[in-house]
């Protein structure tokens, strides 16, 4: 008899503490945020990082050879075109344009008494007091002394300009480097190099476009795109240190061919400089359209998470269980992510405490609505208080 009412007394056992654990209730599951896509009308844009570099950039030379009398500039100024620069000594120039004033004076009284001689042995040559060997000489004098004259006035041209170019003047406007040669230095005609001037306004900015990137601005001008090709496309451009772009830039220009090497293309884009703030050689950064406006799907970056090589949202049912979806996210849009592929807009995606999501087991779902600008997430409401249990028994 022992032994048959120990077993009947530890089941009733069990079953009164089945019963006391119903009774108090089994572990809640893990509440997480969840919330619908936000979907609107934007305008996708992608970055790049690129390099200023002048519209225009001289090397400054004298164009003929002298001792270098004069240095007309502060280091670092900026000038603008046909400023003086530097100065050659002009003297020896000077004298050749005298020498070659005296020249063309003599010739010009050479062709004028040879004119006369010809104005004469015409007259003589009526009466028949003139044979035609002395005409045709009188006629070649006048010819020579024209020749004569035209060849010293060309050399009396060529003698002001070499005085003109011992005044090196600013070839266009911009900003000067520093001299690199001191007064009283010889200076050989276009070999010494003086200085060098860049153009600050407007101001280019390079950069690489990827293959795949480029694709898909021709594809979009094919489609009906704002623009007809890359070219025209009006961005934002910035300096590394701004966190974001400010001034206009457009793009006025991309290469003939992809770089093999890096499969990237170059592309131009001009930049206003009034400020002359930005200077060549400067790194910076450039964000452009990618097509028109379309629909899109956004969620928060909290919402989206990795697996392996993908990246995945949680989509939660009415009844709290969760599926994993992979997504093809995008850019940043008004601080939400865009996503390009994977959702429609009509899931419910668990959009915080996803690290409490775990296979199979489900989760308290606590919607909330996402606002149109991000990145804040809004508080779900405060969960409602439990209805009183009654005493176990």
């Amino acid at each position: 008899m022992r032994h048959l009412f120990l077993p009947a007394v530890f089941a009733v056992a069990c079953l009164v503490a089945a019963q006391e654990a119903e009774a108090q209730g089994a572990p809640p599951a893990p509440p997480v945020t969840v919330a619908k896509p936000v979907i609107k009308d934007v305008q996708e844009h992608v970055a790049f990082t690129g390099r200023f570099d002048a519209t225009q950039s001289v090397q400054v030379k004298s164009r003929v050879a002298g001792y270098l009398q004069k240095v007309a500039f502060t280091d670092g100024a900026t000038v603008k075109k046909g400023d003086l620069l530097f100065a050659i000594d002009p003297r020896p120039y000077q004298a050749s344009v005298d020498q070659a004033a005296a020249a063309v004076t003599v010739s010009e009284t050479t062709l004028s008494f040879a004119n006369g001689d010809l104005e004469r042995a015409t007259q003589l040559q009526k009466t028949g007091n003139i044979t035609e060997q002395v005409f045709d000489q009188r006629r070649q004098a006048v010819i020579q002394a024209t020749a004569k004259l035209a060849g010293d006035r060309a050399a009396l041209a060529a003698a002001k300009l070499n005085l003109e170019f011992t005044q090196v003047k600013a070839p266009i406007d911009g900003r000067l480097s520093r001299t690199l040669v001191s007064e009283g230095t010889l200076v050989a005609a276009n070999d010494t190099l003086l200085t060098t001037i860049v153009a600050a306004d407007p101001i280019d900015f390079y950069f690489d476009v990827d293959e795949t990137t480029f694709l898909a601005f021709e594809r979009a001008a094919a489609s009906g795109g704002p623009s007809a090709s890359i070219v025209g496309l009006e961005g934002v451009v910035g300096t590394t240190d701004e966190p974001e772009p400010k001034r206009k830039a457009r793009v006025d220009f991309f290469d003939n061919r992809v770089d093999q090497a890096s499969g990237t293309m170059r592309v131009r884009a001009k930049v206003a400089n009034d400020d002359l703030f930005l200077t060549p050689g400067l790194f910076g950064k450039i964000r452009v359209p990618l097509g028109g406006t379309k629909k899109g799907i956004l969620l928060p970056d909290e919402a989206i998470a990795s697996d392996q090589t993908r990246r995945i949202v949680h989509v939660v049912a009415a009844d709290g269980s969760t599926t994993q979806k992979p997504v093809v996210p995008g850019p940043k849009i008004d601080g939400w992510r865009l996503i390009r592929s994977g959702l429609d807009g009509s899931e419910t995606i668990a959009v915080n405490g996803i690290v409490r999501i775990r296979p199979g087991v489900k989760v308290t779902p606590q919607m909330v609505a996402l606002p149109p600008v991000g990145p804040a997430i809004p508080a779900p409401p405060p969960p409602a208080a439990p209805a009183a249990q009654p005493p176990a028994k």
